[in-house]
C-alpha cells in the first residue's frame, strides 16, 4: 500500500489520478492467479539434478529418510547430529544445494574440494517448512575437472541452545561448456594478485565474482557498486522467497545484494538524471505459466519507471529500487526503448515497441518520444510526441542509438538511417544513410559512441558506429540463419555541415561483430568486446539456432580502437587476452572507477539455461596496461562541479615533470543491448601548480548534460582512478506539474 503522496528525490507528485483510458496492454492469465508457495528448485536445460536418494550422493553419520510429494523425487534426508556429512563428487562449473528451511533448521559448513567456503544458515522463523529452497550455490568452479561438495551439520544456530538440523533434497550441477575445460580459471585469486606479474605493455583478463542475477542491464552507481537489472527468470540469487531480478554488485569484494523489483524489467532502458537519481524504464508484461505472477509476483513493466535514488555509500543496506505505478509511469508502453539524459537534466525516452516481440513492425511500433519528468511541449501535455524517423526506420529499429550533442540537439540512428533531432523545435534533419546496407539497431545490433569532446575544437561532435548486420529486416525468421555473417564495418562522421556533406567514413574491424560493446577508456581510446561473427540478436527466432541463440561464432578477443591514429592504424589486438566465455545476446561491458572494464552477462534464452550459450553469471575484468603501472592519484575532488565554474583537485603525480597532462570528465552510461547512450568523455580546461589542479567545469549542459560524472587525471597516458562528482547545480530536472497531472489523468495502471 503506497502513501497517497509520493515525494521521491526527483520531484514531488501529489496528484489524485482519474483514469479514463487503459494504457497498459499486458494481461494476466488464469494460471497466474493460482497462488502457491514458490519453490526455487529449478533444473535449467543442460544442468543435472541429483536427488537425496541418488547412489552418487554419500552420507556420513545418522541421516533420516523423509517421503512426501513436496520433496524433489518425493524424498529427502535430514540430520540433527553435529558433524554429520553429505558429499557429492561431480564434474561441472557450478553446484546448488536445495533443502528445507524452518525454525528447527540451523547452521552448516560447506566445503568445496576440501576447503571450507561458506557457513550457511538454513534457519527460518516459520513453523511450517519452506520446501525445495536453494541453500547454497557456486558458479565459479573450474570446468572439465572433478569437484567435491561436502556439507557438515553444525547442529546449532546463533541464539539457541537447541540442537538444529539440516537436510538435503537435491543437488543441481551446472556442467558448463566445452570451452570451460580448456582454460583454467583464476577466480580464486584476487584481482590484485592476478595483476602482479603483468608486464607494462600487456593487457590481462581475470575472472572474479558472479552476478547472482543475469546482467542484462548495467550501470556504475558509486565507487564501490554496480547496479544490475535482469528480466524475470530463475536466477540463483533470491529475495522474499523468489528469484531476484536485480542486484547491487560490490566492485571491491564481489558480494551481491538482491533488490526488490515489482515489475518485469525485461529489456528496459535507463539513465541518470541531473540530481543523480537513476531511472529504469519500460519492460515487458506479466510473465506467464511456470514463471508466472503466482511464482514471482511481478507486475506489468511496459510503462514502469523504476526509481533508484543516489546511493554513494559503501554500505548499500538501505538502497532500494522503488516503484509507484499509480503515481510514476510512462504515458505509453515501451519495450526495447532507449533513454537519454538531455541538457536540462531530464530524460528523453525514445521509441520501442508497445509489447514484447522480436523484429519491430507497424502493428506494435511506438514511433514516439516522451520525457521524464513529463513536459508540456509541442502541445503534447506530457503525452508522447510522434517522431516520423521512428516510423520510417522499420523494421530493425528497436533500441535506437542516441546521443545528446554539444549544441543541445540529439543524434539518432536506427536501422540504416541517422538524423539530428532538435527536441526544442521538434524538427528532424536526416543524415546520409549508413553505407553498404549495414543495419545497426536491434536485432541487427551494432554499437556506437560519441567520441571524446574537446574545448580545443569547440567540442565538435563525432559519431562512431561499429558492427551490425546486412540481413534484410523484412525477412521472416525461417529465412534468417545464425550463420549469416555479421558486419565488420565501422562508420564515422563529424557532425558539421562540411563533414555531413562528405558522408560516413568507413573502416573495418579486424573481426565482424553483431552485438558488440564499445567502452570508452579515460585515455580516449576505445575497447570493443563481446558479440558474435554471425547471426543476429534475440533467441528462438531463426534457423540453425545454437541452443536458443540466434547468433553464433562468438568473438572472444577484445580489440582496441584509437580515434586519433591514422585510419589504417586505429585497430589493434596486440597483447589482448582471449576469453573462453562466449558473450552474445544480453551481454554488457562498462568502464569502472578503477579504470578496468567489467564484462558480464550473456543469456540468449527465455529462462535460465545451461545449454550451449546458456545463462552466464561469471564476471570478467579486463585490465588495460596502465593498471599495472604507477598511476597518478586524485587525493581530493569536489562533490559538485558547476558549469563554467572552477574547482580544485588535490593530486599526487608519479614524477614531478609530466610531458602530457589531461583532465577528463566521463559518464559511464547505462548499458544494455550494446547501447551506451549516455557514455561520454569531455576534456576539461585546467591549470596545475604543484599538487593542485584547478579545473573548469563544462561550459553548459549541452556539452555535458547535468548529472553524475567521473573525474580522471591522465599523466603521460596513464590515468588515475576516477572520482565521482555531480555536474551542474545538483538540483533535479524541471517539473511541469500540469504535464504530470495530464499523464496521470489520461492513462491508467494495470
Amino acid at each position: 500500500m503506497h502513501p497517497p503522496c509520493i515525494i521521491p528525490l526527483i520531484f514531488s507528485i501529489c496528484v489524485l489520478a482519474t483514469t479514463t483510458e487503459p494504457a497498459w496492454d499486458g494481461h494476466v492469465t488464469p494460471a497466474s492467479l493460482q497462488l502457491a508457495p514458490f519453490t526455487p528448485y529449478y533444473v535449467p536445460p543442460g544442468a543435472k539434478s541429483y536427488d537425496s536418494s541418488s547412489p552418487l550422493v554419500s552420507y556420513k553419520g545418522r541421516w533420516n529418510y523423509h517421503y512426501s510429494t513436496a520433496y524433489v523425487g518425493k524424498s529427502a534426508r535430514s540430520t540433527s547430529d553435529p558433524n554429520t556429512e553429505v558429499l557429492l563428487t561431480f564434474v561441472g562449473t557450478g553446484i546448488e544445494w536445495f533443502g528445507s528451511r524452518d525454525n528447527r533448521h540451523g547452521l552448516a559448513t560447506v566445503f568445496i574440494d576440501g576447503k571450507p567456503v561458506e557457513e550457511v544458515d538454513t534457519y527460518s522463523d516459520r513453523i511450517r517448512p519452506l520446501r525445495q529452497q536453494r541453500l547454497y550455490w557456486n558458479f565459479e568452479l573450474q570446468g572439465g575437472v572433478s569437484h567435491t561438495i561436502k556439507i557438515v551439520n553444525l547442529g546449532k544456530r546463533p541464539g539457541s541452545k537447541r540442537r538444529t538440523m539440516i537436510d538435503l533434497d537435491a543437488f543441481v550441477v551446472t556442467r558448463g561448456g566445452a570451452s570451460d575445460a580448456v582454460q583454467s580459471r583464476d577466480e580464486d585469486a584476487s584481482i590484485l594478485s592476478a595483476r602482479k606479474d603483468i608486464s607494462t605493455s600487456a593487457w590481462s583478463l581475470s575472472r572474479k565474482g558472479t552476478t547472482g542475477v543475469h546482467a542484462m542491464q548495467l550501470a556504475i552507481i558509486s565507487s564501490t557498486h554496480a547496479l544490475i537489472v535482469d528480466k524475470v527468470e530463475h536466477n540463483p540469487l533470491t529475495i522474499d522467497g523468489h528469484p531476484a531480478w536485480s542486484a547491487l554488485y560490490n566492485l571491491d569484494n564481489h558480494s551481491i545484494k538482491p533488490l526488490r523489483m515489482q515489475s518485469n524489467s525485461f529489456c528496459a532502458g535507463g539513465t541518470f538524471l541531473s540530481n543523480g537519481t537513476l531511472i529504469n524504464v519500460g519492460g515487458n508484461p506479466v510473465v506467464e505459466s511456470r514463471t508466472s505472477a503466482a511464482d514471482f509476483g511481478d507486475l506489468n513493466g511496459l510503462q514502469a519507471i523504476r526509481i533508484f535514488e543516489p546511493c554513494d555509500s559503501s554500505s548499500v543496506a538501505n538502497c532500494e529500487m522503488q516503484e509507484y505505478h499509480s503515481r510514476i509511469r510512462m504515458a505509453s508502453p515501451r519495450w526495447y526503448n532507449t533513454v537519454v539524459r538531455i541538457n536540462d537534466g531530464s530524460a528523453m525516452i525514445i521509441g520501442g515497441a508497445r509489447k514484447g516481440g522480436w523484429i519491430n513492425n507497424a502493428t506494435v511500433n511506438n514511433p514516439t518520444i516522451e520525457y521524464y519528468p513529463p513536459k508540456s511541449i509541442h502541445s503534447s501535455g506530457g503525452l508522447p510526441i510522434r517522431l516520423p524517423f521512428l516510423a520510417s526506420t522499420l523494421n530493425s529499429n528497436l533500441f535506437p542509438i542516441a546521443f545528446s550533442l554539444p549544441n543541445g540537439k540529439l543524434f539518432m540512428a536506427a536501422n540504416r538511417d541517422a538524423m539530428i533531432y532538435d527536441w526544442e523545435t521538434n524538427t528532424e534533419r536526416y543524415l546520409p544513410q549508413i553505407p553498404n546496407g549495414v543495419r545497426v539497431t536491434y536485432p541487427m545490433t551494432g554499437t556506437a559512441l560519441l567520441l571524446p569532446l574537446s574545448p580545443e575544437n569547440d567540442y565538435l561532435p563525432e559519431i562512431l558506429i561499429c558492427g551490425g548486420s546486412t540481413v534484410d529486416d523484412t525477412k521472416p525468421g525461417y529465412e534468417i540463419s545464425s550463420q549469416d555473417p555479421a558486419s565488420a564495418q565501422c562508420s564515422r562522421m563529424i557532425l558539421d555541415d562540411e563533414h555531413i556533406n562528405l558522408g560516413w567514413q568507413v573502416e573495418q574491424m579486424p573481426e565482424a561483430r553483431v552485438m558488440p560493446d564499445a567502452v570508452l577508456l579515460p585515455t580516449g581510446k576505445i575497447v570493443i568486446v563481446n558479440g558474435g561473427r554471425s547471426g543476429i540478436s534475440g533467441y528462438g527466432n531463426v534457423i540453425d539456432q545454437i541452443g536458443a541463440s540466434n547468433a553464433d561464432n562468438p568473438v572472444l578477443r577484445p580489440v582496441l580502437y584509437d580515434p586519433l591514429s591514422p585510419p589504417t592504424e586505429r585497430f589493434s589486438s596486440e597483447g589482448m587476452p582471449t576469453s573462453s566465455i562466449p558473450r552474445l545476446y544480453h551481454s554488457v561491458a562498462t568502464l569502472t572507477p578503477s579504470g578496468s572494464v567489467m564484462i558480464a552477462g550473456s543469456n540468449p534464452n527465455l529462462d535460465r539455461s545451461e545449454i550451449k550459450y546458456g545463462t552466464e553469471y561469471r564476471v570478467e575484468w579486463l585490465f588495460p596496461p596502465y593498471m599495472s603501472l604507477k598511476r597518478p592519484e586524485i587525493l581530493a575532488a569536489p562533490k559538485l562541479l558547476p558549469f563554467g565554474g572552477t574547482v580544485q583537485l588535490r593530486v599526487q603525480l608519479v614524477d614531478g615533470n609530466q610531458n602530457s597532462f589531461q583532465v577528463v570528465l566521463m559518464d559511464f552510461g547505462f548499458v544494455t543491448h550494446a547501447v551506451h547512450a549516455n557514455s561520454r568523455l569531455v576534456y576539461l580546461r585546467f591549470s596545475i601548480q604543484g599538487n593542485i589542479v584547478t579545473i573548469q567545469g563544462p561550459p553548459n549542459g549541452n556539452v555535458y548534460p547535468p548529472g553524475p560524472g567521473w573525474i580522471f587525471i591522465v599523466a603521460d597516458g596513464v590515468p588515475s582512478e576516477g572520482k565521482k562528482t555531480l555536474v551542474g547545480g545538483g538540483q533535479g530536472p524541471p517539473v511541469d506539474q500540469s504535464a504530470i497531472e495530464n499523464v496521470l489523468q489520461s492513462t491508467t495502471v494495470d
